[in-house]
């Protein structure tokens, strides 16, 4: 039987159970839920490094007791190089001016390359998005809080760097999946791969030790010296001289321009209470639609709390999910492209929440006929956990590099793994998400937290590129409309619309325990089913999800398609 942890204190949840960990003593040690979090997001960047790391990016949603929650998007921009005139002149792009309509690509394609120093061309925002965390723990704690040094917080990840980790499945996979590409980064291939007998680059195996020193050092440099060194600092002069050096568009000044933001998070009224999420440049507005629309679609239709995990739930969601999906696609860019500037453009999409909009999309939704759907979805890899203190405060916390493993490109001398989170642009002109100086990459990262009328906070999500959306969409309908508890809405057999994790095809993906009646119940109405080999399949993404209840009880879940734990004080 599969059984919720429950306790009374504080609860962390996360992909790898060292990050848990790692988060669970620093509550222990009397720090708050934000600077565990900061504990967690270090340790995961060097016990999962195929999944994120701090050269990559990062979102963050607060909400402290008696307090609206506060959004913080660590998401950085294109460097002032990043131009298509500076991809057109090494050969990718198009063969027109700015402003013109495409014509043919140029020699290289019109896509960006997918991995090495070209790839490297935003701003990596996580630290960034730490130090606002930390700036705003400080300012909203209690007076007699003593904020928890850095030296503490980061300790867990320095250690672990320093004296190694066990390498996962996934990270065994994954490198396998991709050595071809991979192996060609030099730094890379010399820091995460081994070597055969006979000299060829390998994957490492499950269990093997890695060690990744100069990591250590970075993380223990930054907590010395502060973390905004990572942007204006010693360490950042030396980043950006080897991202230079090999070819990359960020110079020093990207770094030294970048700071975190802290937004307004979007919100969806439910009956019974209400869900955050991130604004553009991330999906959060798909997360909030569709289960947006599963509330207005139960209420029309009749969904029982009795029909979980039946044809006619998974049904809605999927259905919705295309609605979403459609709005999102026609939507979500970066705030500096649209008139208005962040405030308006926030405004913009807080109105595709409301109840009329929502109520205008359920009608288009057939509960009988699958909508057709020839969608081109994009790719992504993350990390998602969440924290929770015997205060009350709750946070939910996503970090990703993009790609598995990011762009490949290491730098030598930090060991700071950098994103290619610019692979969102487009070299064409006049297109919704092209390239420009400056602009800020479509996110698929979105972490969730739902605040009930009855007093429970429950911050939740996954990793998973385009499945964030229907994952979170699928737990959160599982625990607040069908009864589950917490560890049963993430351990039951999950689904996925369209395509993550490198695959083609653009069909629905059942887990194989959703095959038999389920999957032909599905196919009659219209759905593309392609059942997946593995009873419990990475391709789901890593879930996990903490509540907070009134009475300071808290439970935590973790996905058992991870190497996660859940850990409590």
């Amino acid at each position: 039987m599969i059984h919720t942890r429950r306790g009374f204190g504080g609860a962390c949840a996360a992909p790898h159970h060292l990050a848990a960990e790692a988060g669970r003593d620093i509550l222990r040690d009397g720090g708050n839920a934000i600077e565990a979090m900061v504990a967690m997001a270090a340790t995961i960047a060097v016990v999962y490094p195929h999944m994120n790391g701090i050269g990559g990016d990062g979102f963050w949603l607060i909400k402290r007791p008696g307090q609206a929650p506060i959004a913080i998007d660590a998401c950085g921009a294109a460097a002032e190089h990043a131009s298509r005139e500076f991809y057109a002149d090494l050969g990718y792009g198009y063969a027109t001016s700015l402003g013109e309509v495409p014509a043919a690509p140029l020699a290289k394609g019109n896509s960006i390359p997918t991995r090495g120093p070209l790839a490297a061309l935003t701003v990596a925002g996580t630290i960034g998005g730490w130090q606002e965390a930390l700036a705003y723990s400080t300012e909203t704690s209690a007076p007699e809080h003593t904020p928890l040094p850095l030296t503490q917080l980061l300790a867990t990840a320095i250690r672990l760097g320093n004296d190694g980790i066990a390498v996962s499945a996934s990270q065994q996979a994954l490198s396998e999946k991709h050595l071809a590409t991979l192996s060609q980064q030099p730094v890379f291939a010399e820091r995460y791969l081994g070597q055969s007998e006979t000299g060829d680059a390998i994957a490492l195996q499950e269990g093997a030790r890695l060690r990744q020193p100069e990591l250590a050092a970075t993380l223990a440099h930054l907590a010395d010296a502060g973390l905004d060194d990572f942007y204006r600092g010693e360490l950042a002069t030396h980043m950006a001289t080897e991202l230079e050096d090999a070819g990359s568009p960020l110079r020093l000044s990207d770094l030294n321009h970048y700071q975190a933001q802290r937004v307004t998070p979007l919100k969806v009224r439910l009956h019974d209470g209400d869900i955050y999420n991130l604004p553009a440049p991330t999906q959060g507005l798909a997360t909030l639609m569709i289960i947006g629309l599963y509330d207005a679609l139960s209420a029309t239709h009749g969904i029982s709390e009795a029909e979980g995990n039946t044809p006619r739930h998974l049904h809605a969601l999927i259905e919705a999910t295309k609605r979403a999906f459609l709005v999102r696609d026609s939507l979500i860019t970066s705030p500096d492209a649209m008139e208005g500037g962040l405030e308006g453009y926030v405004a913009t999409q807080q109105a595709h929440l409301e109840t009329s909009a929502l109520a205008e999309e359920a009608e288009k939704i057939d509960m009988q006929s699958a909508l057709t759907w020839p969608y081109e979805p994009a790719e992504g890899d993350t990390i998602w956990m969440g924290a929770t203190d015997s205060d009350g405060t709750t946070v939910s916390f996503i970090q990703s590099v993009y790609w598995e493993f990011g762009s490949g490109m290491v730098l030598p001398s930090s060991g700071v793994m950098w994103q290619n989170r610019g692979l969102a642009f487009d070299l064409a002109s006049n297109q919704l998400r092209s390239l420009a100086p400056g602009r800020k990459p479509f996110h698929t990262l979105n972490p969730s937290l739902a605040c009930f009328d009855d007093g429970r906070v429950m911050a939740f999500g996954t990793m998973g590129g385009e499945g964030q959306p229907q994952t979170q969409a699928a737990i959160f309908t599982r625990i607040a409309r069908h009864g589950m508890s917490l560890q049963t809405a993430i351990s039951a057999p999950r689904w996925l619309l369209g395509r993550t994790w490198g695959d083609i095809s653009t069909s629905l993906k059942l887990e194989s325990r959703l095959d038999g009646d389920m999957a032909d119940a599905l196919r009659e109405l219209g759905h593309e089913v392609e059942v997946l080999e593995d009873a419990y399949s990475d391709t789901l993404g890593h879930a996990g999800a903490v509540m907070r209840h009134p009475d300071g009880t808290v439970e935590a879940a973790h996905d058992p398609r991870s190497d996660g734990g859940a850990a409590f004080t």
